[in-house]
């Protein structure tokens, strides 16, 4: 269609979103449908920031605000990454927007000319390379490796960096696979960076409080200061504090970055809801002693899909270190034949069969960029988690 301009033709539409309407819309017609497709969690947003909310209504709070954020949520967001990250940031180096993803999507509109390329190691969220793709840059996608544990290694960053490379999106823990950087990795990379000063770093920290087994968290900018003035650290309230609905994500960075992302908001989506941002300052200023708990509940159920994935024919299955997410591989499934005589010749020919046959909805590898594997979020009951696995290991059983 003619009309439609080049710049959509080149994108996809989120595979993510994709799959789980998918479920949603065979649950519809009565089909019993387990999705494991959507990265919520299912726990509900706390008390206190429901609260929040409720008074910043009653209390007329509910008109437009600064594009950029109200300076109270600045203010606690610059405490949060001093508290949390040791970075020191001032308000006007702060940014809220509706959502991480509107982050991403101001900052490279904001400063991608054609031909700039950006870094994305795969498997990646499903949105950073079409994003790149809608802003005019080139996505330059690194392949990372089940052997080392899907991260990316310092001397395939050297590789990739070009005289044209502006950026590395990057992100810890992962989504899709859950992968996690000690502090040792994570200054292997940043040293690799400190040799390239074009090169400008987007820290996608979405995931940080949601780390296992005594896992420490660190931050590029944190772990290499030498890297602050070209570092955009970007984080949110939809994993931590369960607020996927309520669309805040913020950052802090350079000025002039700040200033180019707030313009390119004034003319997109202006400010992020009012109300929202009241809430999110409570999220960010109240209580976290619910954070460790309910990660503690996510390891449970890590485990549990681990233990029951790595039972199921053809499928292994890594222990990742953080996020909600598994990324197994189901090459041993791929050349099989399913029980009505289709042959599954790539983890999305996996994923579709799976749904048709047991019923459970997972996302297939090749839409983060890395194939054979498939993404399961395992941020739902541990009652349903063992149904899944159980339909999974059922169905990896009949190939033939």
């Amino acid at each position: 269609m003619g009309f439609i301009s080049d710049a959509l033709n080149r994108i996809q539409p989120s595979a993510t979103i994709a799959a789980t309407q998918k479920a949603r819309d065979l649950k519809a017609l009565g089909r019993d449908v387990i999705s494991l497709a959507a990265g919520e969690p299912d726990f509900d947003t706390p008390d206190n920031i429901k609260e929040a909310a409720i008074k910043a209504i009653r209390e007329g709070k509910t008109k437009y605000t600064a594009v950029d954020g109200i300076p109270e949520l600045k203010a606690a967001i610059c405490a949060k990454f001093k508290r949390e990250n040791g970075l020191d940031y001032q308000p006007n180096q702060a940014f809220v927007a509706p959502g991480g993803k509107p982050i991403i999507y101001n900052a490279m509109i904001a400063t991608l000319n054609p031909g700039d390329e950006v870094i994305i190691p795969a498997p990646y969220w499903v949105s950073y390379p079409d994003i790149v793709l809608l802003a005019g840059g080139t996505p330059v996608t690194v392949d990372t490796t089940l052997k080392n544990g899907f991260k990316l290694q310092p001397e395939e960053l050297e590789k990739a960096i070009t005289k044209k490379t502006k950026w590395l999106i990057f992100n810890s823990p992962s989504n899709p696979s859950g992968a996690a950087y000690t502090h040792d990795e994570l200054k292997k990379l940043t040293d690799v960076l400190m040799k390239h000063p074009q090169v400008w770093i987007l820290s996608d920290d979405m995931y940080e409080h949601l780390t296992y087994d005594g896992f420490k968290f660190a931050t590029p900018a944190e772990v290499e200061p030498g890297l602050y003035e070209r570092t955009l650290t970007m984080n949110g309230v939809s994993k931590a504090y369960a607020m996927t609905g309520w669309r805040i994500g913020y950052c802090a960075g350079p000025e002039p970055l700040i200033k180019a992302m707030t313009k390119v908001q004034s003319q997109s989506t202006s400010n992020p809801t009012s109300i929202s941002q009241w809430a999110a300052v409570e999220a960010l200023n109240g209580p976290q002693d619910f954070i460790p708990t309910r990660a503690a509940s996510f390891k449970e159920r890590r485990d549990l899909v681990v233990s029951m994935l790595n039972q199921a024919k053809g499928i292994k299955c890594p222990t990742p270190e953080g996020a909600f997410y598994v990324y197994p591989s189901c090459e041993g499934c791929i050349g099989k034949e399913t029980t009505v005589g289709k042959v599954i010749e790539s983890d999305e020919d996996f994923a579709l069969a799976l749904l048709e046959a047991e019923g459970v909805s997972v996302v297939h590898g090749a839409a983060f960029g890395l194939s054979p594997f498939f993404r399961i979020s395992y941020a739902t009951s541990t009652e349903e988690l063992t149904d899944a696995c159980e339909r999974i290991q059922r169905f990896c059983a009949s190939l033939r």
